[in-house]
This record gives C-alpha cells, structure tokens and sequence, in this order.
C-alpha cells in the first residue's frame, strides 16, 4: 500500500490563481477530464503552449503556435499545424490532458502541482496525463487508481 500524503499540496496558490482568473469549470459527464484548463501559475496559455494534439497524433511533445492558437475554457491552446487545431476543435475533450492538466503523477500522492512539464507524459487508454516531474516515475498506469481516486477531492478544493 503506498504513502498518501495528507494535504493537497499548493492547493491553496492554485485557488488563489483560480481565483485571480484562471477558468476552473467542472465537467460532471468526464470527472477524469477535468476541472478546466491548467494554465500554470501565470499566464493563459494550456501546456505551456505545447501542442496537445501532437501527442497522440505524433507521439511526442510538440511546441505549438500562435499561429494555430484555439481558445477552450478560458485558455489559449497552441498547435503545431491548422491540421492539429481543426482536430483540437472538433473534439477538444478527446485530446485534453486529464485532471485539467494537474500533474497526475502528483494527484495519485494527494498533491496538487499547477505548473507541469510539457515533456513529461503519457497516453494511457487514450488519454492524455502530464506531470510536473522530468518524467514519470515507472508506468503511471500503476499510479492511475490512486489519482482516479482523489481527483473528486482536488476538484472540489479547486472549484470552492
């Protein structure tokens, strides 16, 4: 059985940023998906402006762009390619990070850290799931359960 930590850590500075005007909105049809778009601490931009198309279509972290910018919940997302937004747009659950782009890998611990990344990821099932870290610690796969199971608690924090 792993270590839970007790509180969601940075809970507090990512309500404080919430509140400061970072979209936080809830998803009740896809509780994994998210609570909104994670934008980091600072700024509007989703994935630190990665291209979140990329990963499923060409299996790897993409720098988006300006150019092929989409707005969705309140963030700016960035694509590599027009191909890349139309598909983002047509379907833009399907290729969100899960969580709202909260670090999975920290979520299964019970901690809530904002800013992720972007390199450091998975599909699993397909679905997106970034981390904060430099990369995940083995299979996240194993870990999945765990953030799955406190995500109900994150959420609520964010969105009170």
């Amino acid at each position: 059985m792993k270590t839970k930590r007790k509180r969601l850590v940075g809970a507090r500075h990512l309500i404080t940023a919430v509140s400061a005007g970072f979209a936080v909105v809830a998803f009740a049809s896809a509780p994994a998906f998210a609570a909104g778009a994670n934008t980091g601490y600072f700024g509007s931009v989703a994935i630190e402006g990665y291209d979140t198309v990329a990963y499923f279509t060409d299996g790897k972290a993409t720098k988006g762009s300006e150019e092929f910018a989409y707005d969705w919940l309140g963030a700016s997302w960035h694509f590599a390619t027009e191909e890349h937004r139309k598909l983002f747009s047509e379907n833009p659950v399907s290729y969100a990070p899960q969580f709202g782009g909260i670090c999975a890998e920290g979520l299964a611990f019970q901690e809530m850290t904002v800013n992720i990344e972007p390199e450091a990821w998975q599909i699993i099932d397909g679905k997106l799931y970034l981390t904060a870290g430099a990369h995940f610690v083995g299979d996240y796969g194993e870990l999945l359960p765990d953030a799955e199971e406190n995500w109900p608690a994150a959420q609520a924090e964010l969105t009170n």
